[in-house]
């Protein structure tokens, strides 16, 4: 157990990263950001990650298996936390647990959208399952890279 486990201990806030399918140019304004900011960065995943040197970025590789680092962010977000993935079932955790979500293109998680996501996500699970061809998704574009960091700064003004 590390101090931030350690029950009546003080949590700072800090941020999540499913970082298996999170693309490098999103890491990349993460890492800067968390140096910047002094905010502890936590990159999940169930391979090796190269992270820069600092006190702030850490990664944490768990064993590979289906829901492993999903599982390994929910049972640690907390309250105030930022959660980055582009999975809607891990939102939804976090979001119960209090914790804010975001993806990788700046489309914020929330209370209000989290309902209508689930269901859109597992009607299109159905139609692949069916063999109907759904598409992936969209191009990764510089208006993605700069909602996100938006939400990010955003979120690091109202931790402060």
């Amino acid at each position: 157990m590390n101090q931030d486990d350690a029950p009546g201990a003080a949590r700072a806030t800090q941020i999540w990263v499913d970082a298996d399918a999170c693309p490098a140019v999103v890491r990349d304004i993460l890492f800067r950001a968390a140096e910047r900011a002094r905010v502890p960065l936590t990159l999940v995943a169930n391979q090796w990650l190269r992270t820069p040197p600092s006190r702030y970025i850490r990664a944490l590789q768990v064993q590979g298996g289906y829901d492993v680092a999903d599982d390994a962010i929910a049972g640690r977000a907390g309250p105030g936390d930022l959660v980055v993935t582009q999975d809607i079932p891990l939102a939804a955790r976090v979001l119960e647990r209090g914790a804010e979500a975001v993806n990788p293109r700046g489309e914020r998680f929330t209370a209000d959208n989290i309902a209508q996501r689930l269901s859109m996500r597992n009607f299109m699970d159905e139609l692949r399952g069916a063999g109907v061809q759904t598409g992936g998704p969209a191009a990764f574009h510089a208006r993605d890279r700069q909602a996100f960091a938006n939400v990010l700064d955003g979120w690091l003004a109202r931790r402060r």
